[in-house]
């Protein structure tokens, strides 16, 4: 490993070893297991794997394959060799008050686990740095989410209209988001930000089909990176949801989405003019009670 590499936590090392692959849904979900269980991976069998993943064992085989090994066991030495984990096979022993939290404490502490694992993604800041001076640049600025990403679209475009000119929300489907995204693009705008949340809707990757016949460059914050719209978005950043509620929870994504706006605030020379004019007109206004 050199040394970029090292300073990368366990997750985000395998989605180094895996970017660049052309990967069939089935690999990107076996992908997709072994990052949600990075530290553990190099001590998985390929039948442990298949479990996980809800595969077959020879999917798993093929799946090494197509990732240039000889085999699982060549994949798997590989993932020893990445310095996933110090840990011996099966992680830590649970300790006593693990076994008396609730469900509700679960599924915090595993969005708490979902934003370490955005940590580490961020160690390497050039993919935020990239995502974000496209962003910038793009004049409009379309941001599309739907569904269950509609909420993650409409926080990221009320912040970033506080500092970019014209910003685009697109969080409804239907016939007339194609036209928005056409009208868009011959206003001028270059890229379009894409919030992709698992269950994915069908017309959300018939709008980015558009954005990207269009010419539009499509940066995408997705729960995986290897979630089906990673073969519409140029540059796809991952941030996971938490599953263990009845609905998902998406802190991570909320997260990057602010971490994406602090980089556009750093690529737009007149981001802090126009949020002091902001505060000015808020103030005459009093629009806030403080």
């Amino acid at each position: 490993m050199t040394t970029a590499d090292e300073a990368l936590g366990p997750s985000a090392r395998l989605l180094r070893l895996f970017e660049g692959n052309r990967l069939t849904p089935t690999q990107r979900r076996i992908a997709h297991t072994l990052v949600q269980h990075a530290a553990d991976s190099p001590f998985l069998s390929s039948v442990e794997v298949a479990e996980l993943a809800g595969v077959s064992q020879p999917s798993v085989t093929r799946f090494a394959v197509a990732l240039g090994y000889d085999g699982y066991p060549d994949l798997r030495k590989q993932l020893r060799d990445l310095g996933l984990s110090e840990s011996a096979p099966g992680g830590p022993a649970e300790s006593p008050g693990d076994a008396l939290r609730n469900e509700q404490q679960r599924a915090v502490l595993a969005e708490i686990d979902n934003l370490r694992r955005l940590a580490e993604l961020l160690a390497d800041p050039e993919p935020v740095v990239r995502a974000a001076r496209l962003l910038a640049a793009s004049r409009p600025l379309p941001v599309l989410g739907l569904r269950a990403a509609a909420a993650q679209a409409r926080g990221f475009a009320y912040f970033a209209g506080k500092v970019h000119p014209d910003v685009r929300l697109l969080d409804e489907g239907g016939s007339m988001l194609a036209d928005r995204i056409e009208q868009a693009a011959a206003a001028g705008a270059s890229a379009l930000m894409c919030f992709a949340l698992p269950r994915y809707p069908r017309e959300l990757m018939d709008a980015l089909a558009v954005a990207r016949d269009c010419g539009l460059c499509v940066v995408t914050v997705a729960d995986s990176a290897f979630a089906p719209v990673s073969r519409m978005s140029d540059l796809l950043i991952p941030a996971a949801v938490g599953s263990s509620l009845v609905f998902d929870t998406a802190c991570a994504p909320m997260m990057l989405g602010r971490v994406l706006l602090q980089a556009m605030c750093d690529e737009l020379p007149d981001a802090e003019g126009r949020l002091e004019c902001f505060e000015q007109t808020a103030a005459a206004r009093g629009l806030f009670l403080d």
